[in-house]
């Protein structure tokens, strides 16, 4: 019985959110019409098509962690208790560190690519005879391997200033630590008189064999991610069967003082094995 009451209260405030989305894009768009004298305004619903448009909006400003104060909501109307509510609040900070340091990791690869690029395209460009300061600016402009450092490396090119210096400076960002080797190459060949081609054909390869390796490793680790992945969701799929078997667990963990012992025991030892698995494959990550 409170099973149901649950569920319909549930059905009750989406149906209440998709109505107040909707009714107030209907009712600024028909304000709009009254004031700018757009003619007869039509009457009727919004269109279904207007009401998603205006979700994917709202989702696209919300990051998708908060699914999970969405589903501590829902577990909290099945269960008639706020501890899902509080939990699903807790899970929603720490979410959001894993996507952007997820996304921080992306954008490092992306940097590091665009490094390999750069170095691949300065060699071509000083093999066909050009200079280098002049086979850099082409280069740089050919490519995004300089990031946020581009207009002050391209300066130091175009000017007769300290390129090396620049490079360095623009290595500090990450994923850029291969324009150390490229400021390298590029002082030795000044210095020196050295050719900068050959020390860039054998920048590329280095950075290019780095970049394999580390690609191969994180695909060994896929393994080892999905298997903890998988591990952390079994609670859940116990619980799924608890509930298709009539046992229901959840009026079990969340109003009972065994419950809620065995409830907050298998939460630490959750979290504690997470952040285990994650250490290791960070550890071997860094190595």
């Amino acid at each position: 019985m409170s099973g149901g009451t649950s569920t319909g209260t549930a059905l009750v405030c989406l149906g209440a959110l998709v109505w107040l989305l909707g009714g107030r894009h209907y009712g600024m768009r028909r304000a709009r019409l009254l004031l700018a004298g757009g003619g007869a305004v039509p009457a009727g619903p919004p269109a279904w098509e207007q009401a998603l448009a205006e979700l994917r909006r709202v989702r696209g400003r919300c990051g998708p962690e908060w699914w999970a104060l969405v589903a501590g909501l829902a577990i909290g109307l099945l269960g008639s208790s706020v501890i899902p509510v509080a939990a699903g609040a807790a899970g929603v900070p720490v979410l959001r560190r894993m996507r952007l340091t997820r996304r921080a990791r992306h954008a490092r690869d992306r940097r590091a690519d665009a490094v390999i690029t750069l170095c691949g395209a300065l060699a071509g460009e000083v093999r066909v005879g050009r200079q280098p300061g002049e086979a850099l600016l082409r280069a740089a402009r050919d490519s995004d391997g300089l990031g946020d450092a581009q207009a002050a490396v391209v300066a130091a090119a175009r000017f007769g200033g300290d390129v090396p210096g620049a490079l360095a400076v623009a290595a500090r960002q990450p994923g850029a630590e291969g324009l150390l080797g490229l400021a390298a190459c590029w002082r030795v060949a000044v210095d020196q008189g050295a050719g900068l081609a050959a020390g860039l054909d054998r920048l590329d390869g280095a950075l290019r064999a780095e970049r394999d390796q580390r690609a191969d490793l994180r695909a060994q680790l896929a393994g080892a991610r999905a298997t903890a992945v998988l591990l952390a969701g079994l609670p859940a799929l116990g619980l799924l069967l608890g509930a298709a078997m009539g046992a229901d667990p959840l009026r079990v963990l969340l109003h009972s003082g065994a419950g809620l012992g065995c409830l907050v025991a298998g939460a630490v030892f959750e979290a504690a094995g997470m952040w285990w698995a994650a250490r290791i494959v960070r550890a071997a990550e860094g190595e």
